[in-house]
């Protein structure tokens, strides 16, 4: 055969390719986007249950009472009584300041009170003897109003040496320096042979140590100002469950309840500040420390629920592949309502006993094939 005729032969072979119609396996690939190997895919049912709301913010622990601990009157520091760290109760002896010179006030105090009573004696008697002379005309009237002056003088200095004696005495119960609330003391900050000075207009003295009372403990967090009639209304209705949870929002701390909203907006920032409170007895919250606060601000009863992984988004809003009969995958677009860490609230497009693809949507198409594996199953175990 000629070189002509080889070609010839050749194109009508590959003309009549082109022309035949499409064979099984190609109409396959047309439908199942992949041949008829089908995708592996985990998959879960919607269902109706009880769906918590959590609003979430971020927020910093306070302690209940920070106090710190200075001197109410200057002195040599003579000792320290408290360990750093310790938790110490109200009343107990955490320093003392050297005495000697306060105890010398409230003698001196007390021996001018004591020097006054006797000068008031005196003065009595003598009262008492001019107005007797004066009732029988022998003394002037002034010289009764004189001797009655300075009765009621030593009187009033008596008085003034009270208050004197009573000064004296609470300078020197200050220099014993005791716990103000029950609570945990943080680093000493002065050693003992130091001498306290106290804070003025011009420079603040420096704290012995500061005690905190973090039994219970607080969280000021913050939430969008749209969020704010949702909070309100909750705690309309009642108590306000906070919990509050690590920095990788993983473990929860501690769970207490709403305290309060703050009284104004942050205009700056478009946020609305709020306190919980926690009891703490376990010492999980510190002060300081950084927290996600999670806000039950209700419970959507008997809600439409699927895994949150389920939902996809496209260019015409969410959407779920739901899985048919024939156990192809199928796109439908659904409306969230809202979603929670792990699941999301469907209130349109879905009906209960729903099958959805909750992992490995990257690979399907309309009428993809599939291979369904519950949700409780990664695609990985499947695999193996």
């Amino acid at each position: 055969m000629s070189t002509a005729g080889v070609v010839a032969v050749c194109c009508a072979a590959g003309l009549g390719f082109f022309l035949e119609p499409p064979s099984t396996f190609a109409r396959q690939a047309v439908r199942g986007g992949a041949g008829n190997s089908p995708i592996p895919v985990s998959t879960a049912a919607a269902t109706r249950n009880d769906v918590p709301i959590y609003l979430s913010g971020i927020g910093t622990v306070q302690a209940s009472l920070t106090v710190a601990i200075q001197p109410q009157v200057e002195g040599k520091l003579e000792e320290v009584l408290f360990t750093e760290g310790q938790q110490v109760r109200k009343g107990d002896v955490l320093a003392r300041i050297e005495p000697r010179l306060f105890l010398a006030a409230v003698n001196q105090a007390k021996a001018k009170k004591a020097q006054d009573e006797a000068l008031l004696i005196a003065a009595e008697k003598d009262l008492n003897r001019i107005v007797a002379l004066g009732a029988r005309n022998i003394v002037s009237r002034q010289d009764v109003e004189q001797q009655q002056a300075k009765f009621d003088q030593l009187r009033a200095s008596i008085t003034a040496d009270e208050a004197a004696i009573e000064t004296a005495q609470t300078e020197l119960d200050y220099t014993t320096i005791r716990a103000p609330a029950s609570g945990r003391v943080g680093i000493r900050q002065i050693d003992p042979g130091n001498i306290l000075r106290l804070s003025n207009a011009i420079s603040n003295a420096t704290p012995i140590t500061t005690l905190v009372v973090t039994r219970p403990s607080a969280a000021v967090f913050t939430l969008p100002a749209s969020n704010l009639e949702e909070v309100r209304a909750a705690m309309n209705r009642g108590p306000v469950e906070v919990t509050a949870m690590d920095q990788e929002n993983a473990h929860v701390l501690s769970k207490g309840r709403l305290l309060l909203i703050d009284n104004s907006i942050d205009a700056s920032t478009g946020t609305i500040r709020l306190k919980a409170i926690f009891d703490n007895n376990d010492d999980h919250l510190w002060p300081g420390e950084f927290v996600n606060a999670r806000v039950l601000v209700t419970i959507e009863r008997k809600a439409l629920t699927i895994p949150a992984s389920a939902v996809q988004r496209g260019p015409s809003g969410t959407f779920v592949w739901i899985v048919s009969p024939s156990k192809t995958a199928q796109p439908r677009p659904v409306h969230v309502n809202k979603t929670t860490a792990d699941l999301a609230v469907v209130d349109d497009g879905l009906l209960d006993g729903d099958t959805v693809v909750t992992e490995g949507q990257y690979r399907l198409q309309a009428n993809s094939l599939i291979e369904a594996t519950p949700a409780s199953l990664s695609v990985s175990e499947k695999a193996k």
